[in-house]
C-alpha cells in the first residue's frame, strides 16, 4: 500500500532518479579516493617490536596524528560513505523501480 502511494507521487518520480545518479557519482568518486588512500598507506607492520619488548614508542602512541593514521581515517570514512550511498541507492530502487 505504501509502495503504491510513494510510486505514484510526482515528487518521488522526479527526485529518485536524481538521487540515484548522485549516489552513483559519489560512490565512484569515493572508490577512487579509497583506492588512492589504500595504496598510499605504508605496508610495514611495526607492531612486532612492541609484542617482543612490551614497550610502546612515542610514534605508536600518536599514530592517529601521523600520515598513516590520517590515511587510515580517510579509508574508514570513505568506506562508510560508499556503504551509505549504496544502501540509499538500493532503497530508492526498492521503493520505485525504473
Amino acid at each position: 500500500m505504501i509502495k503504491l502511494l510513494l510510486a505514484s507521487s510526482d515528487f518521488v518520480t522526479t527526485v529518485f532518479p536524481v538521487v540515484r545518479g548522485v549516489c552513483i557519482g559519489i560512490v565512484l568518486a569515493c572508490a577512487v579516493g579509497l583506492i588512492i588512500s589504500t595504496l598510499m598507506q605504508s605496508s610495514a607492520d611495526e607492531n612486532g617490536a612492541t609484542a617482543v619488548t612490551g614497550q610502546e614508542s612515542y610514534y605508536s602512541q600518536n599514530k592517529g596524528e601521523s600520515r598513516d593514521g590520517k590515511l587510515k581515517k580517510a579509508t574508514i570514512i570513505l568506506s562508510c560513505i560508499i556503504a551509505f550511498c549504496t544502501l540509499l541507492y538500493f532503497v530508492t530502487w526498492i521503493i520505485m523501480p525504473a
